[in-house]
């Protein structure tokens, strides 16, 4: 079965945060080591969530089985005084244009701003012209600095509604808030989810299975309330949690009948494979 990454992030070699979740996860934060797990597990390519700086000279380091979503994160909304400049959606036009880039990305939550703020118009504006998606932090923040109302599911659905020519992707199924994650991918036809950021670390399957059953159970009852396992993506967040583990994981919440569709269809489609 081949399968596509719809979620990860590639920083090889870069010390502190990444090589240390890399660690916890087993693995090894470089490329020829990603390579090498991809390889061996059937992965045939994957997607970058590009955050980082706009400079398309930046985005040209990744490998041939790597595409990328330009992303519009709190470091360069920091470093614009908190709004994003005209220069700086002429350089996501331009990242646009590649066949490398696969979409944009936003970053509610770590940025103080609804997705739905004015200044985002030019986003959905290059998403509709270019046919690519825009894919959407959603649900539970890394660290104290973040603003957890911003990136709350239901800001989505309001998006989506206002802007029915763009494919949204709700990033880690809106974790924990699954049963308004379930309602607006439902609801909205231009709404898909990946399913990244759900574990982290190495995990025993039967004992995570056991230990945090109520969670397991939660997330069930509204995968199977959105009635359209076709709509989900398998991710993995890279480097933050086992590549093997998360296959097995995706395995066992997802029908085998939506194994195909979940594990590497839908990206095909979303991300333009």
């Amino acid at each position: 079965m081949k399968i596509i990454d719809a979620h990860l992030h590639f920083c090889p070699g870069e010390p502190g945060y990444f090589e240390e979740i890399a660690l916890a996860a087993g693995h090894e934060n470089t490329e020829s080591h990603l390579r090498k797990e991809y390889a061996r597990l059937g992965i045939a390519g994957g997607v970058v969530m590009g955050n980082g700086v706009l400079s398309l000279k930046e985005h040209e380091k990744y490998p041939e089985y790597l595409r990328y979503c330009i992303g519009l994160d709190s470091f360069y909304l920091q470093e614009s005084g908190g709004r994003v400049t005209a220069e700086a959606w002429d350089l996501v036009e331009r990242h646009l244009q590649r066949e490398t880039c696969a979409g944009i990305k936003l970053y509610p939550g770590y940025n103080p701003y609804y997705i739905t703020d004015p200044m985002y118009g030019p986003c959905y504006e290059l998403a509709a012209a270019y046919g690519k998606p825009v894919a959407v932090h959603m649900g539970e923040t890394a660290g104290t600095g973040a603003v957890l109302k911003y990136s709350h599911p239901l800001t989505m659905d309001e998006a989506a509604a206002a802007h029915p020519r763009v494919q949204f992707v709700m990033c880690h199924f809106g974790n924990p808030w699954l049963q308004d994650a379930a309602c607006v991918v439902r609801k909205n036809e231009n709404v898909r989810a990946d399913l990244s950021g759900l574990l982290e670390g190495r995990i025993v399957m039967e004992d995570f299975f056991r230990e945090q059953g109520g969670y397991i159970s939660y997330l069930d009852t509204w995968l199977r309330y959105m009635g359209d396992y076709g709509k989900l993506m398998f991710g993995t967040d890279w480097p933050l949690a086992n590549l093997e583990d998360y296959i097995e994981f995706t395995k066992r919440i997802i029908p085998e009948r939506w194994w195909e569709a979940v594990f590497s269809g839908n990206a095909a489609e979303v991300y333009g494979f």
